[in-house]
């Protein structure tokens, strides 16, 4: 009988050495690249194009999901970065678009009037991630190790730097073209550091220029991004490290000029060079295999609707601003109250909840006589009040979508489904440019290729969805998903 304790004990003793000499594995650096307005199908546009080793090096090496669809509505810049970052969308998250109603008060996403600017003396830093309902990815690294990872987030815009970074950041950068540099906000620092005093001096804009418009941006937002990786030494340190990386000019570029203009192509042929020159920094600093990088966009984009037009697609525009108006104007001789619609975002309607209440009228009758009015268009599929938009007489898809969308504190009422290449405004025969935020594939189709540390090559044509990048990442590192993510981790 001792003998059998003693065998047991011994085996006991054994296995927990065992386990005390294991540490779990995780990359030194984790690396997230959004593209703004980044098609999915540019992947293969573009392809052969690519230089070796940027964008074509993530294709052939790296693992490709190749059916990433958005999950909500709008699909548009502020939600696409929250939602990468959170695994989540604006139901939960709270951002609802780049600005949005919030009892009855037009904001912006990130906006924020208790910080201040660092770096400038413009407002241009008055912002923060505070209206970011939920934490992100680098946020549940942090808390992983009890704050040891740093987490930075660098862009053009300000809300592609802050959403991803998260609420407990390090530092967030974005550029404030009126002084021509990166710039900070109190949130996070009270004086920007040297390095980035030093850089700012070194690679300063004409101010007033808005860079986001020139293929130099994307190689601005690299140099910076390059320049964050060695003074802050991400990567080598005894616990993981993120980098949020946002190229923003992809973006401005095909709102002006559309999807298939000379500036576009320039832009995205420079994304490929930069990002081969940043994977290469990336091996040096960090070492080959050793640091984890996905890519994806917050949103697609349209074609432009007179390029369809001349190719015998169809394509038109619905005016959202008339269709405000000419409800406004229904209701006004209804009920004897002016302006009872506030406004638009995207493709919601929102209604004036004070007046309405203080008019002491039905909200549920209100709607009712919005969507009729909504629904004259015939440019407009359904009108959908978004309370009842799950028993609303739409593709699943759609419904799904919608509810994702709605945030009952910060969206629209009404959801007006256009149909198909049909944009929110009305545009002239020499329009060359485009937009985003539908549900349909040219904006909700994005791509998304794993790179790197423990990802072996290969592809998926399986439907995922944005809000899995974040469960995804969070799985690989063995740590918590963000706190209301609903995406689920994609195995490859």
């Amino acid at each position: 009988m001792k003998q059998k304790a003693f065998i047991l004990l011994s085996l006991l003793l054994m296995t927990t050495a065992s386990w005390a000499g294991q540490k779990i594995e995780r990359p030194k650096l984790v690396v997230g690249l959004v593209v703004d307005q980044m098609r999915w199908d540019y992947l293969y546009y573009y392809y052969e194009d690519f230089v070796e080793g940027g964008l074509k090096r993530l294709i052939d090496e790296g693992y490709s999901c190749e059916n990433t669809m958005i999950n909500y509505v709008p699909t548009v810049t502020g939600i696409g970065h929250a939602s990468v970052y959170t695994g989540s969308t604006p139901a939960l998250h709270g951002i609802c678009g780049n600005s949005f109603f919030e009892k009855g008060v037009k904001m912006n996403c990130c906006g924020d009037p208790d910080v201040q600017t660092v770096g400038s003396d413009s407002k241009a830093g008055k912002v923060s991630p505070k209206n970011m309902l939920s934490n992100t990815i680098g946020d549940q690294l942090r808390l992983s190790n009890d704050f040891k990872s740093r987490v930075f987030g660098v862009a053009m815009k300000d809300r592609a730097a802050i959403f991803p970074a998260g609420h407990s950041a390090n530092a967030a950068y974005w550029y404030d073209n009126s002084v021509g540099h990166f710039i900070s906000s109190t949130y996070y620092m009270q004086e920007l550091p040297k390095w980035v005093r030093d850089f700012n001096k070194r690679n300063a804009t004409k101010p007033g220029e808005d860079q986001k418009m020139k293929s130099e941006g994307v190689t601005l937002t690299f140099k910076m991004a390059e320049a964050l990786l060695e003074n802050e030494r991400l990567g080598s340190n005894d616990v993981t490290d993120m980098l949020c990386v946002s190229i923003s000019s992809t973006d401005a570029i095909g709102h002006e000029y559309g999807t298939r203009a000379p500036q576009t192509v320039a832009a995205y042929k420079q994304l490929d060079k930069d990002l081969a020159h940043f994977l290469k920094v990336l091996d040096q600093r960090v070492g080959r295999g050793r640091y984890l990088l996905f890519l994806t966009a917050d949103h697609g984009g349209a074609h432009n609707p007179n390029f369809m037009r001349q190719n015998r697609l169809p394509a038109d525009g619905w005016s959202a601003s008339n269709t405000v108006r000419a409800i406004n104007k229904r209701l006004a001789e209804k009920y004897g109250v002016e302006k009872l619609a506030l406004g638009h975002y995207s493709d919601f309607i929102y209604l004036n909840h004070a007046k309405i209440d203080s008019a002491g009228l039905d909200i549920r009758e209100v709607k009712r006589e919005a969507i009729r009015e909504i629904e004259k268009n015939d440019k407009i599929l359904y009108a959908v009040d978004c309370e009842n938009a799950a028993s609303a007489p739409i593709p699943q898809l759609i419904r799904e979508r919608i509810v994702n969308g709605y945030n009952r504190l910060r969206s629209g009422d009404i959801y007006a489904l256009p149909r198909a290449q049909m944009f929110s405004f009305e545009f002239k025969n020499d329009y060359i440019g485009t937009t985003h935020g539908e549900w349909n594939p040219y904006d909700a189709h994005i791509p998304l290729v794993f790179f790197g540390w423990n990802v072996n090559h290969g592809a998926t044509t399986k439907t995922t969805h944005i809000v899995d990048i974040a469960a995804t990442v969070c799985a690989m590192l063995h740590i918590q998903v963000p706190n209301a993510c609903i995406g689920e981790a994609i195995e490859f």
